[in-house]
């Protein structure tokens, strides 16, 4: 997922502005690795990976609470933004496909994996939330309509498919990014009749650093 402070999106932003701008994606970015590690880790953990002061993220956010509510709805607006842009493919079943894909590829789900019953969500993400029932829904019924997903298959079956690709973590990002591609593969090969695997699959022992003791 391209990480908050990464995207050009505060260009012509006077110098305080735009500093400020940078500085709330460079605490998003922060927030999200510190979170995703530890959902219990402290709001000034945030700060010392974002490299700003307590003050400056406290200015932005007052409290942790309002932070993690901010970094799942920017999640949240990306899975709707992703299940819109398939909503134009012509190929329903094509359009699921490729949401799927890029909705692993952005790791949208490991927010609601890690954060879920972290925070008090608001009316303010109520209209996404709806929205992303309704576009989720039409994904599924349009690929339905072209015979090619399993009539028993329903839209929160999606989520079971997300999360479940979520759920695979290794420490080595790239890895962690083929494994994902390739159980989705094999997720999708089950909502249809046939599909390919890409990808190299598990090494034997590869999952076993998990076991490990941590101090």
């Amino acid at each position: 997922m391209p990480k908050t402070s990464d995207v050009p999106a505060q260009k012509g932003l006077p110098g305080r502005k735009a500093q400020a701008a940078r500085n709330d994606g460079l605490i998003l970015d922060a927030a999200r690795a510190v979170f995703l590690a530890d959902a219990n880790a402290p709001i000034a953990a945030v700060a010392e990976r974002a490299g700003v002061g307590i003050s400056a993220l406290y200015r932005r956010y007052p409290s942790k609470d309002v932070l993690l509510r901010t970094l799942c709805h920017d999640g949240l607006r990306r899975y709707n933004a992703e299940a819109d842009a398939a909503l134009k493919d012509s190929d329903g079943w094509r359009g699921l496909v490729g949401f799927l894909a890029r909705v692993v590829d952005a790791d949208v789900h490991s927010l609601t994996v890690h954060l879920a019953g972290t925070f008090t969500p608001d009316e303010s993400m109520l209209p996404d939330i709806v929205h992303a029932g309704e576009v989720t829904a039409e994904l599924v019924r349009r690929a339905h309509a072209t015979g090619t997903l399993r009539r028993e298959v329903n839209p929160q079956d999606l989520g079971l498919v997300l999360e479940s690709c979520a759920a695979i973590a290794l420490p080595d990002r790239e890895r962690t990014a083929q494994l994902r591609r390739r159980v989705l593969a094999m997720l999708v090969a089950g909502l249809a009749a046939d599909g390919a695997l890409p990808g190299p699959p598990p090494e034997e022992g590869e999952f076993a650093w998990r076991w490990e003791r941590r101090q």
